[in-house]
């Protein structure tokens, strides 16, 4: 699956949650299970964590450091691109 395709999923995923908040409950509780069923391939033995940002709490996600790249590859990407989502309740602000 490309990448479009995931972010078309997760972008169908989240409008969902916002209009449904039985499927934003499900969604907190067991994303893998609604992952999967919204037809994402969710690699094994991954645990997914689900949050959601309010008016008052934005989240920051710290990824994992990419074990195959050095401190010279990692200042080099510093100021790269990012994907992101933003909550036009937050004033405009994203990470």
């Amino acid at each position: 699956m490309t990448n479009e395709e995931n972010l078309k999923i997760t972008g169908r995923i989240i409008a969902k949650a916002w209009a449904d908040e039985g499927y934003k409950a499900r969604l907190l509780a067991d994303p893998a299970a609604v992952l999967t069923a919204e037809g994402l391939d969710l690699p094994a033995g991954t645990t997914f964590r689900v949050v959601e940002d309010t008016a008052t709490v934005q989240t920051l996600v710290l990824p994992a450091r990419p074990a195959d790249l050095s401190d010279d590859d990692l200042d080099r990407a510093a100021g790269g691109f990012t994907s992101v989502l933003c909550d036009p309740r937050s004033g405009g602000f994203c990470f």
